[in-house]
């Protein structure tokens, strides 16, 4: 395996994935913490239904899932997806290249 860093492009490409995947996940968090606990005063849910409830938290939650599948090293262009949490993992597993530019200040 190579040991390549990327490039100040690919990095802030990277670090501009990191930053949508998080603040995302925060607004999804809050939201979801929000609707759950409000769902019967919103009318979202009752003891019968929770049809709306349902469709609200799945709208919630697909934009994580299509964020995590849309990650690719941007190196080789192999889908990095679910190997990456909220952030994107140090090294890609395909190609071996570190996933941070080599004068990175952070």
């Amino acid at each position: 395996m190579a040991t390549n860093y990327l490039t100040q492009e690919q990095d802030r490409r990277l670090r501009r994935w990191e930053r949508w995947n998080r603040n995302y996940f925060i607004f999804a968090f809050v939201a979801l913490v929000i609707v759950l606990v409000f769902s019967s005063q919103l009318g979202l849910s009752s003891g019968d239904s929770w049809g709306p409830l349902g469709v609200l938290i799945a709208a919630l939650i697909t934009p994580i899932i299509i964020l995590q599948l849309r990650l690719a090293c941007p190196a080789c262009g192999e889908k990095i997806g679910w190997q990456a949490k909220l952030m994107a993992p140090d090294q890609c597993k395909s190609c071996g290249t570190f996933l941070r530019a080599k004068n990175a200040s952070s």
